[in-house]
């Protein structure tokens, strides 16, 4: 079992930055893929960056350029540079389990952008 757990959101101007952190406990050796998304009002989740154990990373089309996934043991963190009003949304952390394959969501964040 993993437990995750997100901080670091908040309010911020466009052109601003904020750094999300996310803190796994647990299991926590047995994670593999660990994954930001983010749900605005009224859409559905998407996949905002993932970064695997080998520190192979992957961006939505829309952040990249604009945001950095890193991770060490147990943590991911989003660091979010340009910010746009399009940014605003709950941002969640999960992280895989690498021998069950299931996905472990933390409680989510919210990150509001004013234009």
């Amino acid at each position: 079992q993993v437990q995750v757990v997100e901080s670091g959101g908040g309010f911020v101007q466009a052109g601003g930055s904020l750094r999300l952190s996310c803190t796994a406990s647990g299991s926590i050796r047995s994670i593999s893929l660990m994954a930001w998304y983010r749900q605005a009002p009224g859409k559905q989740r998407e996949l905002v960056a993932s970064i695997t154990r080998g520190r192979i990373t992957n961006y939505a089309d829309s952040v990249k350029g604009r945001f950095t996934i890193s991770r060490d043991t147990g943590k991911v963190d989003l660091q979010m540079n340009s910010l746009k009003s399009e940014d605003t949304a709950v941002y969640y952390c999960n992280a895989v389990d690498y021998y069950t394959g299931v996905g472990y969501w933390g409680q989510g964040t919210q990150v509001t952008v004013s234009s």
